[in-house]
This record gives structure tokens, sequence and C-alpha cells, in this order.
């Protein structure tokens, strides 16, 4: 005589592509007795750069979650554990045993490809076997599926970074908020219901992530700023960089804008669009500027196209999308893709491919209200071209003392690809189409 059984198959975090070693856990989407289908979006993680929802690839019933909201887990590392229905003539074990043996040999059940890494211990926030063993005993046996109380030993706040960050920068105290999300997870939702209201105005004298030392604090590098701070620490340790500025009246470039908007209303073409077009058209004489550096193979990469990446400023911090093959579009089409990926950078919707593969960046730090800068290349390109702000100043013009509007260029690059003579005839190109934009006819 058959009887069903539930098998337990342990899902770790998948592989989210683009070089993505890690993710914190944001939110769970299902609850220990909850059944899923294959391919029910299950958690909400946040990777080095975007938000990621993860589907399930079974069928069955929730047995375990692997870990709390707010914790880190490495590719490989189990996730969840779904009890799928098999059919045999004996009796199997029960899923608390099944679990009491996981934990006990652990578990080597994982998708190919995905690896079986193992992250520092003092990033593992892994609750008590009992407690986890009662969860599991509950889902075969339970007509309901368990209160979120009975999930977790305590009703702990576990929150985002970008909701640690939004009622940080609003005064909120989130221990004082009642969380609305699965297992006390206070959500985005519940912060700005308490910026409206005025709830919470006092915030703890200490930020949720930080830990305070005499009279300073510790914050963690986490997410997209730690992942910043490794490639920028990598760009400066293996990359003799170099600088070069110049200022330039961009008096016409403005008028040049100023006439596109006239003659197309309906499109957003703005100053980012003509500089990006003005580097694509630099980066054609040039090429040398367009590459990467192959340290392990000793050569020198040179790219036959153009994926310009762009700095934005994002609730996340400074993210770089890239506009690929850029070589390829009108100043209008670049136009509508740089609006395109700035409004999903700045929801947080940019897939993490959006953010890697650029073989040369623009930086418009001048929004900033700032000048100049020396900016620090984005390993592993070649260059970087900074735009200040634009201002009034006095300039010779035929001779004659004006008031024009002028911005400095900055240029950082690579010294292994090219010398000074090739990134200063890249600047000067830049500068002179700046300056006269009739000058990029000749190349259209």
């Amino acid at each position: 005589m058959s009887t069903d059984t539930l098998e337990a198959q342990v899902f770790p975090l998948p592989d989210l592509g683009e070089g993505l070693t890690e993710a914190e856990i944001v939110e769970w989407k299902v609850a220990v007795g909850d059944t899923v289908e294959i391919d029910q979006i299950v958690v909400e993680v946040e990777t080095a750069k975007a938000a990621v929802e993860v589907p399930v690839p079974y069928a069955g019933t929730v047995l375990r979650l692997h870990a709390d909201a707010g914790t880190a887990l490495a590719v490989g590392q189990p996730l969840i554990s779904v009890g799928t229905t098999t059919t045999g003539d004996h009796a199997a074990p029960t899923a608390a045993e099944r679990y009491r043996e996981e934990e006990q040999a652990g578990s080597g059940n994982v998708l190919i490809g995905y690896g079986t890494g193992h992250a520092p211990a003092s990033r593992r926030r892994r609750r008590s076997g009992p407690a986890q063993v009662a969860e599991v005993e509950a889902a075969e046996g339970a007509s309901t599926a368990p209160t979120p109380g009975g999930n977790r030993p305590e009703a702990r706040l576990v929150i985002s970074p970008l909701v640690r960050k939004l009622a940080r920068d609003n005064g909120v105290d989130v221990a004082r908020l009642t969380p609305s999300g699965t297992f006390g997870v206070v959500r985005r939702q519940d912060v700005e219901e308490a910026i409206a209201q005025g709830k919470g105005a006092v915030a703890a004298s200490t930020p949720a992530d930080a830990v305070a030392i005499d009279a300073g604090e510790r914050i963690p590098l986490r997410g997209l700023r730690r992942a910043v701070a490794r490639k920028l620490a990598r760009s400066r340790t293996e990359i003799p960089d170099a600088t070069t500025w110049v200022d330039v009246d961009a008096t016409a470039l403005l008028d040049a804008r100023n006439a596109l908007r006239a003659a197309h209303p309906d499109r957003r073409i703005g100053l980012l669009p003509l500089l990006a077009r003005i580097c694509v058209a630099g980066l054609r004489r040039y090429p040398e500027l367009n590459s990467t550096v192959d340290t392990e193979r000793e050569e020198i990469v040179r790219f036959s196209h153009v994926n310009l990446g762009f700095a934005a400023q994002t609730e996340r911090g400074l993210v770089v999308p890239v506009l690929r093959d850029a070589n390829t579009l009108t100043t209008a089409q670049i136009a509508t893709e740089l609006g395109r990926l700035t409004d999903l950078a700045r929801t947080g919707g940019l897939p993490p491919e959006a953010l890697t593969g650029g073989t040369f960046t623009l930086n418009n730090y001048g929004v900033f209200g700032v000048d100049g800068s020396t900016p620090i290349i984005n390993h592993p390109e070649a260059a970087l071209l900074g735009v200040g702000r634009i201002v009034d100043k006095p300039w010779v013009v035929d001779g004659e003392l004006a008031i024009r509007k002028v911005t400095q260029l900055s240029l950082s690059f690579d010294h292994r690809v090219c010398d000074g003579g090739v990134a200063g005839g890249f600047l000067r190109y830049v500068a002179d189409c700046v300056e006269r934009p009739a000058t990029l006819l000749a190349d259209m």
C-alpha cells in the first residue's frame, strides 16, 4: 500500500548574474506551511546593484526559510526548503527528522552551477535548531498556516537598507512603527505613512545599522555602497591614471539644446544626450580610450562598440547605468534611452545587466554645483569624462571681452592604453564640439 510523503527540496540562493556573489534578504513573500507553485515569487532580495524577486523552482509546502530578513547570503547557500509530495511503499522520516539530519550533516543539494560557498560566520544569523524544527512540525500537522509570531523566536523589526535610509533621513524611529510586512518587516510604506502623519519624529540616538563607539560610530559597508567602495579601491590599485582638463565656452551648446527642444518638444533632449553624442564621436577618432586592459594576458582590448556609462544619483547612492551600442543611436534615441535608464535607476528597477559592460563613462557632476574634479575611472574601463557646472564667466571672443557660459571638462585616463597626446587630442576634440556643435555634422 502506497503512502504520500514530503521530500525536502533545498533551493539555494541562485546565481543572479553579472558577477554578483551575495544578496541581502529584504522580505519573504511566503511563510512556513504555505503552499507554493513552480516559479512563484517567494522572496525579494537586494544585491549590490538592484532589488530582485526570486522565484522557486519547486511546487509543494514550505518547510523552512533558511535566513531572516536582513541577512546577507552568499550565492549557493540554502535559501528555502520545499516539501514535494512523493509516493512510496514504506514510511519515510518526518520533515522534522529530515531537518535534524540536515542540521547535523549539512545539505549539498544545490542547483548545478551555483556552488556551495559559505559566507563568514559573522554574517550568518541563523535561527536555533529547536525553534526551526517546531516550525517544520507545525507545517506537517497544522490545518492552517502558522501565524507570523510562531515563525520567529521573537518579533524583531527587520528592514531593508533603502527603508533604513529613508527613515534615518526623515528622523523616523523604526522601533516605534507597526510593521506591515511578513514576519514583522518594516516596509517603505510604513515609513512613508509615519512621515506623512508625523509619527516617530524622534529618531533613535544610534542608527539601526551603526554601532556607536566613543564619540563616533561604525557604519558597515553593505550592498551598493560596498560594491562601489570595492570597485573604486580596485581602480586606484590597478589603474595608473592621469587627469587632464580644459575650460570651454558652452554657450553654443546651450543654444543647440534650446533649438532642439523647440523643434522636438516631445523629446527629452538635454545637455547629457548632446555630451554623450560628442563622446561617441570622440571615441571614434580616439579608439584607444574605448578599451580595457586584460592584466592576466597583458593585452589591451579595444572595443568596436561603445557602451556608454553615465552616473546617476539615486536613493541607493551613485549608480552607473550603461547605454549599450551608443555608437549606433541617433541623438534623439540616445536622449530617449538615457531618460528611460535614469527613471529605472531612480525607482530601483534597473536589472543587474544594465549596470555592467560599460566601455567609457560620462559623469556630469556639475549638477552638484561643483566646477571640476579628478574623477576615478570606472574599473575596468580606460577613461572617464567629467563635466562641471556651467556658469557665467568673462571670456574673450574675437578679441572682445564678453560674458559666456563656461564649464570645465576633466578626462581621467589609463596611462597604460595611451599617452598624454591621445588623451589631450580626445579632450580637445570634445571641447571643440562643445564650443562649436556644428563640428559634429562632419561625423554624423
